[in-house]
């Protein structure tokens, strides 16, 4: 049987008793109301819980098609039917145009009545249940559900959360499995775009010709095997955000389109003379020294300092060290409820090990890793044995090469740490660190960083 509330606003007492009869036999709560004030003073009270409104168009106080933009405000996922002695044509198109489920004759029969009433509140549920879906989805993308304390990744995520609810394009760097992802998803998140579409594409998973008709789309006959018109992600993304994953590995025959999107927010499908207008928010992420590339050539000056009006540098999960063990937990507990495993830590040697590693990966390697011990762990606790190859190494004294207080492993670890927080960028860690770029390079090379 139906659940829920109703709320019935109708003058005529009579009439109210028997739709409330007629409703509660089928399981609904019906909450009364004489008038449009009564009316909407119930409502306030109760909007969380009423699914459906039945509203007459001729109270003693108001005009149900006039009330209606008041009762969608107060609870903009009822639905409301509006109840009429004298339905007219232009009064239910009106009604309609305004949000009204629909529009019905006073004295219909109770069968058609109870079908609209549980359409309409199939209808309200639905819009509830995606709403929370909505909710929840925010919340997984959201800059609160980033893990870690280390102020690596405070400075990077304050920088984000300031840029998010402008216009502005942002240019995340950082190397593989950092995250930038989750940044750009949390950036779209806390802007005013949240509710319209994020949409991905990793630019170095597509041969040029087919990236192009991607991002751009086609008009049907456009190429052999054109058969359709086709979207492209740009037009899809309108209204939202478009995350270019990699932009770095766009061909530079595709940037010269790209900035001419981003200038003038509109460009021209293959195959198509007329130009597609958009409104789409661009966040690009690189693992590359984009700037860089631009002084070698490598990358259009004008379409990098287009794309970098806000620079956010991700940090590597080795810049961010206090951050590995409660995502090491997160990622425990995560994948035991997903295995159905009852785990309840990881024992201190394993710990160990994980803060040891340099985590070249980063948080994705991490992720990977935790996987994998919860898929072998066969006690409670995750123990060392769970562990890949490469993070049992260590000797039985627990000592590497980055242990050692030699002059050499110091400067590796702080090469490394400078390389982490400047999200690889060269130039400005060699700044940093007081010394060429040049032999920052031999540096690199000799550490096998």
């Amino acid at each position: 049987m139906p659940d829920g509330s109703l709320l019935l606003i109708d003058d005529e007492a009579s009439l109210r008793e028997v739709v409330a009869r007629v409703l509660g036999f089928e399981g609904y709560t019906v909450l009364q109301a004489p008038d449009a004030r009564r009316g909407l003073e119930t409502l306030r009270l109760h909007a969380a819980e009423i699914l459906v409104i039945l509203c007459d168009v001729k109270l003693p106080d108001a005009n149900g098609v006039d009330l209606l933009g008041r009762l969608k405000a107060l609870a903009p996922f009822a639905e409301v039917i509006l109840l009429t002695a004298y339905g007219t044509v232009p009064d239910g198109v009106r009604a309609m145009k305004l949000g009204a489920f629909d529009y019905l004759t006073k004295g219909d029969s109770d069968d058609q009545l109870l079908v609209v009433v549980d359409r309409a509140a199939e209808k309200a549920r639905l819009q509830r249940r995606v709403a929370d879906l909505e909710k929840q989805v925010g919340a997984q993308h959201s800059f609160a559900s980033m893990i870690g304390p280390s102020e690596a990744l405070r400075r990077a995520k304050d920088l984000a959360t300031r840029v998010a609810p402008t216009d502005a394009a942002v240019l995340l760097e950082g190397p593989t499995g950092s995250g930038k992802e989750l940044f750009a998803q949390a950036i779209h998140q806390a802007s005013p775009r949240r509710a319209k579409p994020f949409v991905a594409v990793n630019c170095s998973a597509f041969p040029r010709e087919l990236l192009e008709s991607e991002l751009f789309g086609y008009r049907a006959g456009a190429f052999t095997g054109a058969q359709s018109d086709k979207k492209g992600l740009f037009e899809e993304a309108s209204g939202g955000t478009l995350f270019l994953d990699e932009i770095g590995e766009l061909d530079i025959s595709l940037q010269a389109k790209l900035l001419r999107v981003l200038e003038t927010q509109e460009f021209n499908k293959l195959g198509d003379p007329k130009p597609t207008r958009v409104n789409v928010r661009l966040v690009a992420a690189t693992n590359r020294n984009l700037r860089q590339e631009a002084d070698q050539g490598h990358f259009r000056a004008d379409l990098y300092y287009r794309l970098s009006v806000f620079v956010v540098a991700v940090p590597p999960l080795n810049a961010r060290r206090d951050d590995i063990e409660p995502l090491a937990q997160y990622f425990l507990h995560f994948y035991a409820a997903k295995l159905g495993k009852r785990l309840t830590g990881m024992e201190p040697e394993f710990l160990q090990q994980l803060l040891r590693h340099d985590w070249r990966g980063n948080v994705r390697e991490l992720k990977n890793v935790l996987e994998r011990a919860v898929i072998l762990a066969d006690e409670q606790t995750l123990t060392t044995d769970t562990l890949p190859a490469e993070l049992q190494t260590w000797t039985a004294t627990g000592t590497n090469e980055d242990d050692s207080r030699s002059l050499q492993a110091m400067e590796k670890r702080q090469i490394r740490l400078v390389l982490g927080e400047t999200a690889g960028n060269k130039t400005e860690a060699a700044r940093q660190l007081g010394i060429g770029v040049k032999t920052l390079y031999r540096k690199i090379q000799e550490y096998g960083l």
